[in-house]
Formats: C-alpha cells, structure tokens, sequence
C-alpha cells in the first residue's frame, strides 16, 4: 500500500533528519515539518487516511499513531540534550588561554638506534631484520656454535615450550641474509634481543643490538677496523679512535674486541674506563669459513667481517649514563632530557 510506504520513509528521514540537528532553532523547524498542524507530514497522513479501503484503514491509522509517538518522543529527547549541551557550554570560559598540546617524543634509545643506522646506512649498509623468535638452527648451529658448545654457556638462554627460543643476539639475521643472497652482502641487522641477565648497572634481559656484515671477495681486517673507525667518529667525533684486542668468537676467525677512546677522559685515563683511557664496545672479526658452509659460500673465492655493538652501551657512551636500567623504567624526569 502506498500510504504505508510513505509512513516507512517518513521514519527513516526524521532519523536522518534529528541526526544533524544541533540547536533549538533545527529542533523547531524538524517539529513544524513532522508535526505542523497545516502542513505537517503527519498531518498529511491523517487527511490521506479516509482514501484508504475501509478494512485496512485502521491498521494504517495504528501506523500513523506510532509514527507520531515515536517522533514526539525523539523530539523530546533531543530537546534534553541539547539544553544539557547548552548549560556545559554556560560553565566553560572562552577568555581563558587554550592548553598546550602534548605530543610524543622519541625514546632515547631509538634516537641512538636511528643515528646509528643513518651512520651506517651513508657508509654502504643496508638494513636487514628477522624475527624475535628464533631456532636453535639460526640461533646457535649454522654460527658454528653446535650443541654442548662451551660458548653458549656465555649466551644463557631463554626457550619457549614449542623448541623456540628467544634470540641472543641479531646474528641469526646475517645467516638468513646469505641463505637468500650471493655476495657480494653489506649489511647491518638492528633488533631486540634477550638473555637471562640479572638487571643491574650494565645488564638488562632484553636489549638491542647492531650486528654489521660484509662479504666479497679480498676482504680484509684492516677494512673492518677503518669501517669501526669511520663508524665511531661519525658517532662521537674526530679525535675518536678504536684499538683491537686478541678475542674469541666461535663465528668469526680471527675474532676481536674492540674498544673506543673514553668519551669522558678523551684517553688521558679516568675511574671509568679505570686507568686506561679505553672503554670496550664488543666484538668482531673475520667470519669463519665453517659460518660459509652452512650458506653454500665458498671460502676459498670469499671473505668477509663480521662485528657488533650494543645500542644501549652506545648511548650510555653518548649520554654519558652510568646505569643502563634509566633506559627501561620510564621515568619521565630523565626521558624529558633527550626531547
């Protein structure tokens, strides 16, 4: 029946109608267009209402009754809300200055972590990343440290229940990398990584790591330590310099440690680099033909270096922090120093 069409639009335009009605002025044309006496679209329904056959008429008046109902009642509600609207806006004084606006700065560390990327990617380097979980193949085996290793003794470990474990360090990346890729592979692999270390002044049981790679052929030694050199005066300035130090590493031979200038004595010896005008940084070296193995790399036609750092003993340096738990406990007081 049409008449009973028309009802059903009518309703869903007043919903569309109270919808985008926001002051007393809407509300009183919205009442005159629904309700008005003369020509209210209601009150055309009700003078429609004798055209329609005699046994079906009072279901349609039934129809227009609850349209009434429903939009009187709607009406009312709307009414409420916008007087509540009203007496808010009563309460609030437009004089006052308006507040400032807050917004999120970046964490200390990612500001380290970003500048040691740009440093690195300027010299040659791509980043490479990989998951957080990882196998005891990646973590451990194909970096040429096998089951029963004294070495992973160093790395205690956190596993999970499914055989996974959580990553001890970003190395995994590299090997991943070079199962997909031939050389020549400049690399670096920035991430989280996590071991069983008790928190103190220089531990934490999750932190972050930049491992480095580059693989081609004539590789030297001497190119990774003009690379760390480069590396740290870009990060610290020019009369920064790097010393190495006979290491072991179970993936890399030779392997190094390497140490910068002490950022807080310049090298003329301090309490903090004890005396030495040295502070240790990590490890590095050559990577060893049994790594190449693994990933199908002939040894005899390549070589390659291999080094890390961590990101938070970076900042410590930079910053000059004596306690890496700053880094993790949020407090504002110290993160507001590095916005």
């Amino acid at each position: 029946m049409m008449l009973c069409e028309d009802i059903k639009t009518a309703k869903v335009q007043f919903n569309t109608d109270i919808k985008t009605c926001n002051s007393e002025q809407e509300l009183q044309k919205l009442q005159i267009k629904y309700l008005g006496r003369k020509t209210g679209i209601l009150t055309n329904f009700f003078k429609q209402l004798p055209t329609v056959a005699q046994e079906e008429r009072p279901a349609v008046g039934q129809l227009i009754n609850e349209l009434k109902m429903y939009i009187t009642d709607n009406l009312e509600v709307k009414k409420q809300e916008l007087a509540s609207q009203a007496e808010q806006l009563s309460t609030i004084d437009l004089t006052l200055p308006g507040r400032a606006v807050f917004s999120g700065k970046l964490h200390p560390l990612t500001i380290i972590l970003n500048e040691i990327v740009s440093v690195l990617e300027g010299m040659g380097f791509e980043v490479a990343t990989g998951p957080d979980i990882e196998t005891d193949y990646y973590n451990f085996e194909a970096l040429n440290i096998p089951e029963n290793h004294p070495a992973r003794e160093l790395q205690d470990t956190f596993y999970l229940n499914n055989g996974k474990l959580l990553r001890t360090h970003t190395s995994p990346v590299q090997i991943r990398v070079m199962e997909k890729h031939k050389p020549p592979i400049r690399i670096i692999a920035p991430g989280r990584v996590f071991r069983k270390d008790t928190p103190d002044a220089t531990h934490s049981p999750v932190f972050h790591q930049v491992e480095g790679l580059y693989i081609n052929k004539d590789v030297t030694l001497a190119e990774l330590k003009g690379t760390l050199l480069a590396f740290a005066r870009a990060m610290f300035g020019p009369k920064m310099y790097i010393r190495f130090r006979s290491g072991f590493f179970p993936f890399t031979e030779p392997s190094v440690e390497y140490d910068f200038t002490c950022v807080l004595c310049n090298g003329k010896g301090c309490s903090i680099c004890k005396g030495t005008g040295w502070l240790e940084i990590s490890g590095a070296g050559m990577v060893d033909p049994a790594v190449f193995k693994f990933v199908n790399y002939d040894s005899e036609k390549y070589t390659g270096y291999a080094w890390g750092m961590g990101v938070e003993r970076i900042a410590i340096l930079k910053y000059q922090i004596s306690d890496i738990r700053l880094f993790y406990e949020n407090d504002v007081r110290f993160l507001e120093q590095f916005i």
